[in-house]
């Protein structure tokens, strides 16, 4: 059995990326039910599953609902600047508290719990106070957690993904480390303001004696940990690789990067752990108030876009397609190239291994304009359109950027014949073949860009809306030469966790350590889609070079 305990925040673009931010907590336990506690965007919830993930279990917690008095709009505040964006710290305390409450008073069977495990949303920080682990190790089951914790941290607003206020430390930041390109080559990741090295540069600037005074920093995702540990649990290395703080091949502090943004901060950080480290056992006030065995060990958090990674089962070679609103990709990487768009991650649950992410605006709203406009408003006009225009589009290639993009940093409508002029429209079939011809072409250039190499055993796993357009998939199969596979990554990041979870659990019960591979194989299968069509794959690996010549144009 396992939970998984989410905190989130609204969906909102924030420089470079569109996701839904959460926190997750994940617990595998003796009986083979499986539980999960998610929390998504303004509620935290708990969703309980079998050993063959099928949901037993659900219960919630809303923010702006339930705690109504923390005043908060989708489980935040946005301040006067409309940059600075936070998150009161004690109403996630106080959401855990009523969640498992809430619980209890279901008659849920806490006892069967064996460990525990989880995610949180990447870039939000916790401020400890001086003095707050001792509180930590001595919780009272007799009254709530928020009532004890609720000194304990010396910032009680806490900075979240959504934050973009820390322009200026982004800048220093790049400069103290020798330009963006060195500082993305160390840290996976160029400065990014809601990155939290730079939130932590921005507090101690601005609130120099609340930084002072602050023992430990955390995570979200080592915030949760600590909570259930009742003790500070360390920051894991695919969490903390989004920090701008991490040298991502050695998994220690770049301390470079610590000093450039406040003394004494390896201090309050504490050491790094691998993603699988076991913190040990669950805090006693658990147990005397909710019922969980002494026994129940946390296993170490991670951040919710490597649990994501984990919960769509991405292996060696794989890539991962979300097309949404913005459409991100999730890659696999044995080598990684870091480059000043798209970021590059510790892997979760291959410390040998990284995974990448990539963020593009332009994704399902594009689409959908020019599904609109060239196809009545028909996704089966559209799709005939695609089938009866061929591979290359006969040599017109077209850039839709409707809005500033994030990979590349550009925007316009650009359009070329296939002379090489500039053209201000094509056909109706051309434009729609045009519109998912450029994006998946930008997608494989950008991959590649970062360390990706497709191979003989390489897959996409596609979800989100256009995930269920089959003639759109063709496209995606034959421009990245691999089969395209329907996944359903509902709860992608709490499965993930679960996954996690389960995956430590039993290689600490087994002794030797299990193939996350092996954990996962016995998860629903993925429906195959597209399969590669070899001489389409040819026109698109010539059209590749032309359309990365025709995107340095435009940038």
């Amino acid at each position: 059995m396992m939970y998984i305990v989410e905190w989130g925040v609204q969906e909102a673009i924030v420089v470079d990326v569109m996701v839904t931010r959460t926190q997750k907590i994940f617990v595998p336990v003796r009986s083979r039910a499986v539980c999960k506690i998610v929390v998504a965007d303004n509620k935290i919830k708990v969703v309980a599953i079998d050993a063959s993930l099928k949901v037993v279990h659900e219960s919630a917690v809303q923010f702006d609902k339930d705690l109504p008095e923390f005043r908060t709009e989708s489980g935040v505040h946005i301040h006067d600047d409309q940059l600075t964006i936070t998150s009161p710290t004690i109403m996630w305390v106080k959401a855990l508290d009523l969640l498992l409450t809430r619980m209890k008073e279901s008659g849920f069977n806490f006892s069967a719990v064996v460990a525990l495990s989880g995610a949180g949303q990447q870039h939000g920080s916790i401020f400890w106070k001086d003095g707050s682990e001792k509180v930590l190790d001595n919780l009272q089951s007799d009254c709530p957690l928020q009532v004890q914790l609720k000194n304990c941290f010396s910032i009680p607003d806490s900075p979240i993904w959504m934050d973009s206020s820390t322009t200026e430390q982004c800048q220093n930041l790049e400069m103290m480390m020798g330009g963006p390109q060195q500082l993305t080559d160390i840290t996976g990741s160029r400065a990014y303001e809601r990155f939290t090295g730079n939130q932590i540069a921005k507090i101690f600037q601005t609130r120099p004696a609340d930084y002072e005074r602050t023992e430990r920093i955390s995570l979200v995702s080592s915030f949760g940990a600590s909570l259930f540990r009742g003790a500070y649990v360390p920051i894991d290395i695919s969490d903390g690789s989004g920090m701008n703080l991490m040298d991502i091949r050695t998994h220690q502090w770049c301390q470079q990067a610590l000093d450039a943004c406040a003394p004494n901060l390896d201090k309050k950080l504490g050491h790094l752990v691998p993603s699988y480290h076991n913190a040990g056992s669950i805090a006693s006030y658990f147990v005397d108030r909710y019922g969980f065995s002494p026994e129940c060990n946390v296993i170490t958090f991670t951040g919710d876009n490597p649990a994501s990674m984990a919960g769509m089962r991405l292996q060696k070679g794989d890539v991962a397609v979300s097309l949404g609103t913005s459409d991100t990709l999730f890659l696999w990487l044995e080598m990684p190239q870091p480059a000043l768009e798209g970021h590059i991650f510790a892997n979760p649950v291959d410390a040998s291994a990284y995974m990448a992410l990539l963020c593009f605006k332009n994704g399902s709203l594009t689409r959908e304009r020019i599904r609109n406009l060239m196809a009545d408003g028909s996704w089966d006009v559209f799709s005939h359109c695609l089938e009866t225009t061929y591979p290359g589009n006969d040599g017109n290639i077209g850039i839709f950027f409707d809005v500033q993009e994030i990979t590349p940093s550009a925007v316009g409508i650009h359009r070329w014949n296939a002379n090489g002029e500039s053209v201000s429209s094509f056909t109706p079939g051309a434009e729609i073949r045009a519109v998912i011809e450029g994006q998946f072409l930008a997608k494989r250039l950008h991959a590649e860009n970062l360390g990706y190499h497709i191979g003989s055993d390489s897959r996409v796993l596609a979800t989100g809306g256009a995930s269920c357009n089959k003639s759109i998939l063709q496209v995606l199969s034959d421009i990245f030469n691999a089969p395209v596979y329907i996944l359903d990554t509902t709860n992608s990041a709490c499965l993930g966790s679960a996954y996690r979870a389960k995956h430590v659990s039993k290689g600490c019960e087994g002794g030797d350590k299990v193939a996350f591979s092996e954990i996962v194989k016995s998860a629903p299968a993925y429906q195959l889609a597209a399969s590669p069509r070899l001489e389409a794959h040819k026109i698109y690996t010539k059209m590749l070079e032309r359309y990365k010549e025709l995107e340095l144009q435009i940038v």
